[in-house]
């Protein structure tokens, strides 16, 4: 049965009751001039992320933790006096209390635990997209953050753009109508079609693998596999390039259109092998309808690696078609929104002429987070999880759908559980590894 969106949204936070309190934990924010930050990850991503919480005049780096000890050395040279940790764990112990935000910019597969982990210790948190690699964890962090009156913000940072925000204002005007379907897609491919090697390479003096694989299943360490930057293709830990792009890629017409969670999934690409995401998918997603579509539900499709829409859909923009974007087809015109960069249009293209552009007021992601520490502000923002967990449920949906192709799957959001798919809701969740069994989740 469809959910409405007030439907939707009471029933993944139905549970929240059920939260175990914070006990004396207290939610803080600086409420002055500092906001006294700590990131997990110091490299890649995450240093992309620090770099962007600097530029804000409020922000104090107060300390990092990485399990690799080669990734601090620049952090340690920017930011004089921040306290570097290798294990995240020491790091909340130890510093929650001179915090009051976090940031978790790691692998995908332990993005749930740290955040959960830092949410029952008080701190706001901006965690890196997916919000998780399983769906009952998102549910969970969702659940946590509205219960306790966290601040959150995940890190699909595009969405505060205005190449991204314009046209979901300009669509919420009219111009195309109501939309009939949508086509999302990305030519990366986070897969592999080898196996990994068998046998263990000696682990780097610097490194803590113990502390890398977290919750994932204990396994050796094989040198180029996982760490850095492999990790994205590989089962348990990456979510595969629908788990990593479509984060950012669906969020401009999954916002616009209101939509709320998916009725029905089914990949029509490969599977994945022993160990590795494939290289390429296909995913047909079926929505319940809004106010801003043209039917009761909603076709919504994914596409990556060398897969795209159909030629119907591709010549409508011709050569302007972007490799990575969206297109909204409506039942009067047509939206073509390339990800991250500006050049959006509408088709025909005579939809374009005398265009009035809603005027927005300007908004950075990163600040608007800091921002929201220090005055201690109550309303979600724009990428809370209020937001941000529905629609990495959705996301995560398809990639468990990829696992079976051809498998029309049932997605009943209020049970969260695929109607009579046993296989299916086998990996909705996870069994971390002895030892690190997170409270909460």
């Amino acid at each position: 049965m469809a959910l409405s969106r007030r439907e939707f949204l009471q029933a993944v936070g139905s549970s929240a009751v059920l939260v175990p309190a914070l006990g004396s934990a207290v939610l803080r924010a600086a409420g002055g001039d500092t906001v006294r930050h700590a990131s997990i990850g110091a490299s890649g991503m995450a240093w992309s992320d620090i770099g962007s919480f600097a530029t804000h005049p409020s922000f104090r780096l107060v300390a990092i933790a990485d399990v690799d000890r080669t990734r601090t050395e620049q952090a340690v040279a920017k930011f004089p006096g921040v306290r570097v940790y290798q294990d995240w764990r020491e790091l909340l112990d130890r510093e929650h209390k001179e915090l009051d935000s976090i940031n978790v910019s790691t692998p995908d597969h332990m993005h749930a635990t740290i955040a959960m982990a830092a949410m029952r210790k008080g701190l706001n948190v901006y965690v890196q997209k997916p919000l998780s690699a399983t769906v009952r964890e998102v549910r969970k962090l969702t659940e946590f953050a509205r219960a306790h009156h966290v601040l959150t913000q995940m890190g699909i940072q595009v969405s505060s753009m205005p190449s991204q925000r314009i046209p979901e204002a300009v669509f919420r005007t009219g111009v195309i109508g109501k939309i009939k379907e949508v086509h999302a897609f990305c030519e990366k491919g986070w897969g592999d079609e080898g196996l990994i090697p068998d046998g263990a390479d000696p682990i780097p003096a610097t490194l803590d693998w113990n502390g890398w694989l977290g919750v994932a299943q204990q396994r050796p360490y094989k040198e180029g596999v996982y760490h850095p930057a492999e990790w994205r293709k590989r089962l348990g830990f990456g979510t595969g390039t629908l788990g990593d792009m479509g984060c950012h890629i669906f969020t401009p017409p999954y916002r616009a259109l209101g939509l709320t969670a998916p009725t029905a999934i089914t990949s029509h690409g490969p599977a994945p092998n022993r160990d590795n995401w494939p290289l390429r998918a296909r995913v047909h997603y079926v929505f319940p309808g809004t106010e801003w579509t043209a039917g009761p539900t909603l076709d919504f499709w994914w596409y990556d690696g060398d897969e795209h829409p159909p030629e119907a859909v591709l010549s409508l923009a011709g050569d302007r078609m972007p490799k990575t974007g969206s297109v909204w087809i409506g039942t009067d015109g047509t939206l073509v929104l390339p990800h991250m960069t500006p050049g959006w249009f509408l088709l025909p293209d005579a939809k374009m002429n005398g265009l009035t552009v809603p005027d927005l007021v300007a908004r950075d992601h990163y600040h608007e987070f800091l921002d929201g520490v220090r005055t201690r502000q109550t309303t979600p923002l724009s990428a809370g999880f209020q937001f941000a967990g529905p629609l990495t449920e959705a996301v995560l949906l398809g990639t468990v759908a990829i696992r079976m192709p051809g498998e029309s799957l049932a997605w009943d959001a209020r049970r969260m559980r695929f109607t009579g798919h046993d296989a299916a809701n086998r990996h909705l969740e996870r069994k971390p590894r002895h030892g690190w069994k997170q409270k909460g989740l």
